[in-house]
């Protein structure tokens, strides 16, 4: 058996497994699960190790890339962690147009490597996600509207199965691997251990235009955001937000586009000609960005250092329903850095060999924030049970978000989810990799103050 590198295993009880336990989850919320071995990989070599000692062990894994997990899915009650968070090396060919990229790379990280050779990878919003988690549940990066779920760039994957060997994924060689891993989230059935990336020519410029509404404008600038998405070209990402802006000591709501131009066409006009522009109590109007100040901006949505709990639902219903039955959700957002994501996305086409298969024109999605431990239940309730009332205009949810076992929902078609699972069993028979967490596997207080989730 392959023998583990000198300090990376860590057995419930040693002097430095709490730590390691904590540490795996980005949110300050850390779950009330105990792994009974946490592995701390340094190499590809040590991942095959820790596969082999669960095997001989009888433990199941479950796997941290980043940690972004907003429900620490990777750390469960027994079995073993298998924490990736130091495999971080790029490795970039420019005239192919690929990157070799290993699981806890983040985008800032990715992208710094890309930019010399004017190339681009639609990373995730926030500057500390991890590119594996990121990526196999399905990955709606910068500029995906017009690029694609980050996922349909895998050309190839380097994963270590269930019986310990370490394989390389093509279409050709295990089309049924790379399918899987292409959109399964947390139910993938291996560890990857690197992700061979199709790049994209990089913007030649990037603009941003930011537009802040008093609040009882809220269903009128909503509505016209959803109207408005048919005459924005998929290089402009867009958005709104519902929430307490600091600087005002008020809720307001925003609207945001990014344009990720090829040219030096202003894509961002159409946001000027809004019926309420002139109520704007703060306008930035196609300014000049970068990156780095993108990064900047999605980091301070959702800061370090607090606790939070995360829902969403994909829906192509009618504006008017949808405001409708949101409206209680958005009347209760707490007055902290809570606040309600309106995220205009469109779809894009499926492809018959990736299991990614979740998606609609709207991504609703409360975000709750805040820094008292005694006050987990109230935001817990408001960012999940608020939801539940929303639950019939659902098409399903994102991965990214992990709330499989705080509210029912789908992830994937249920075509792919059966064929998913059919490929599972021919991989990991025994089920040696964990899956999609259940309510039953859940600690949050919000599960443990036994709220009804919607079946």
């Amino acid at each position: 058996m392959v023998q583990l590198s000198p300090g990376s295993l860590l057995r419930r009880g040693d002097g430095a497994y709490e730590q390691a336990r904590l540490d795996a989850v980005w949110n300050e919320r850390k779950p009330d699960r105990y792994p009974d071995v946490i592995v701390l990989a340094r190499s590809e070599r040590d991942v095959v190790a820790a596969v082999q000692l669960a095997r001989s062990e009888g433990l199941s894994v479950g796997i941290r890339s980043g940690g972004h997990s907003w429900v620490g899915n990777g750390v469960r009650d027994g079995g073993m962690l298998l924490d990736l968070s130091r495999l971080q090396d790029i490795a970039v060919d420019p005239l192919a147009g690929t990157a070799a990229v290993r699981p806890a790379v983040t985008g800032p990280a990715l992208l710094e490597r890309l930019a010399p050779h004017g190339l681009f990878f639609p990373t995730g919003h926030a500057p500390t996600v991890g590119i594996g988690g990121f990526i196999l549940g399905g990955g709606y990066g910068w500029d995906s509207r017009r690029l694609g779920p980050a996922c349909l760039s895998i050309e190839a994957v380097d994963v270590v199965l269930a019986d310990g060997t370490l394989v390389h994924a093509t279409d050709a060689t295990h089309p049924d691997l790379l399918w899987a891993a292409r959109g399964s989230g947390p139910g993938f059935f291996g560890v990857v251990t690197r992700f061979h990336l199709a790049l994209h020519d990089r913007p030649r410029r990037i603009l941003r235009t930011a537009h802040t509404y008093p609040l009882d404008l809220r269903d009128e600038v909503l509505a016209w955001t959803y109207d408005t998405l048919e005459l924005l070209a998929p290089a402009v990402e867009f958005s709104a937000k519902v929430g307490f802006s600091p600087w005002l000591d008020r809720q307001t709501v925003s609207v945001t586009a990014t344009a990720f131009c090829a040219t030096d066409e202003n894509l961002l006009a159409p946001l000027e000609d809004a019926p309420f522009r002139d109520r704007a109590i703060r306008a930035v109007v196609a300014q000049e960005t970068t990156m780095e100040e993108l990064y900047d901006y999605a980091d301070r949505m959702t800061p370090p250092g607090m606790r939070w709990a995360l829902d969403g639902i994909w829906t192509d219903e009618p504006v008017d329903k949808v405001l409708a039955a949101a409206g209680p959700l958005f009347d209760s957002i707490p007055d902290t850095t809570s606040h309600v994501l309106w995220m205009l996305w469109g779809g894009h086409p499926e492809r018959a060999n990736a299991c990614w298969s979740s998606q609609a024109k709207l991504y609703l999605s409360p975000n709750a924030g805040w820094s008292d431990p005694a006050e987990d239940l109230v935001h817990e309730d408001w960012a999940h049970g608020r939801l539940a009332a929303l639950q019939h205009l659902s098409t399903g949810l994102q991965f990214s978000d992990n709330n499989l076992a705080d509210r029912f929902d789908h992830g994937l078609s249920p075509a792919n989810s059966a064929r998913l699972e059919e490929i599972r069993a021919v991989y990991d028979p025994e089920g040696l990799f964990r899956t999609y967490m259940t309510p039953q596997e859940s600690t949050t207080a919000y599960a443990a103050a036994g709220h009804a989730r919607t079946h």
